[in-house]
């Protein structure tokens, strides 16, 4: 009967180690991802200060008081911050255990950054079918580089965030999907600070 005790008590132990080293394990990851933003918040401090030097370099073409639509690019923060606020949602039903709230609040994050994305994609067409593509001065070069690269960093987490909805309707919330539910949360939040970045500094100081 001690045996049965003793062993029943070491298997307890086992698996509270095996949860343990599993927890250190997901936050070893999540702050390894932070290095890597670390590293993301270089390329776009690069990338701004690049902006910087050239922004009044327009050739004889427009500057952003021009081309700069406000009211339009508005709507895309919309968008933007109010995938932000799903995703916590997203981490709020995750914490409680809710792998269809996790799902629902996802979806809508996913919809929000789509449009996001839709919005970008249909100003830089117009902008390049009225002459004004990357090639036309150094301001609009660095225009499109900027905004471009950020796009590019959603376009990306859109594709995350699908994948990341296929392994948790699969396999739920396990430990590991939680861990990556996380690191995406980061990300996305991120791109949202760097957007209100863009916002400020290309948007509502080129139309100022």
């Amino acid at each position: 009967m001690s045996n049965l005790v003793f062993d029943g008590a070491k298997g307890h132990d086992h698996d509270h180690d095996h949860a343990h080293d599993h927890h250190d394990a997901g936050e070893m990851k999540i702050y390894g991802f932070w290095i890597y933003l670390m590293t993301d918040c270089i390329l776009f401090a690069s990338i701004f200060a690049i902006y910087a030097v050239l922004v009044n370099n327009v050739a004889g073409g427009p500057s952003g008081h021009d081309i700069f639509e406000l009211p339009y690019v508005l709507g895309e923060t919309a968008c933007l911050l109010l995938s932000s606020i799903t995703y916590g949602f997203a981490m709020l039903a995750m914490h409680k255990g809710n792998k269809s709230g996790v799902l629902g609040w996802l979806f809508v994050t996913f919809l929000f950054g789509l449009g996001f994305i839709g919005m970008e994609v249909n100003e830089f067409h117009l902008l390049i079918s009225e002459g004004y593509g990357p090639n036309r001065s150094g301001f609009l070069s660095a225009f499109f580089t900027l905004v471009g690269t950020h796009g590019l960093h959603v376009t990306s987490g859109l594709i995350w965030m699908a994948i990341l909805m296929y392994q948790v309707s699969k396999n739920g919330l396990t430990s590991t999907n939680q861990t990556r539910l996380s690191m995406l949360s980061l990300f996305w939040h991120f791109l949202d600070v760097v957007w209100i970045c863009v916002f400020t500094v290309v948007y509502l100081m080129g139309t100022i």
